[in-house]
């Protein structure tokens, strides 16, 4: 196990995260690998339960809001809520769109690393590719029905 997994485990139970919040914490770390497909489905899974929905998004929003070197959760954040809006609840992309500020606002996202490589173009795009997304209901829809086959 790596420390940054003992130090997410150790986290996880001083803040006495649900399964829910675990599953988004862990789908949306600071690891450099992106979060699985296995992960991501059962996080949409959770989210036709109104309980562990409220817990999902509240993650979700709370790690959008995150900044600087996490650059990788505002990332993978966007990749998860992307994946939630076309196989979740209607509810993800309902919230998205009242919700949608804070989604526009990361379409300016900054963050350079050490070495000089602007690691927020990656956000920034993904943030487009969703705020576009959200407003094109004929294209959600479309989405949504090619996931569920």
């Amino acid at each position: 196990m790596t420390t940054s997994a003992l130090r997410r485990q150790v986290k996880n139970i001083v803040h006495n995260y649900s399964e829910a919040e675990i599953k988004v914490r862990e789908a949306t770390s600071n690891d450099p690998w992106g979060p699985s497909s296995s992960l991501m489905s059962e996080i949409a899974d959770l989210t036709f339960n109104v309980v562990a929905f409220a817990e999902v998004m509240g993650m979700v929003w709370k790690r959008l809001n995150d900044h600087g070197k996490n650059w990788r959760h505002v990332y993978k954040a966007l990749t998860l809520l992307d994946y939630l809006i076309k196989t979740g609840s209607e509810r993800v992309a309902q919230q998205c769109r009242e919700n949608a500020f804070t989604i526009q606002t990361l379409r300016d996202f900054q963050y350079m690393d050490r070495d000089g490589r602007d690691q927020g173009g990656n956000v920034r795009e993904k943030a487009r590719q969703l705020v576009s997304l959200l407003r094109d209901e004929e294209r959600l829809r479309l989405e949504r029905s090619q996931a569920l086959t």
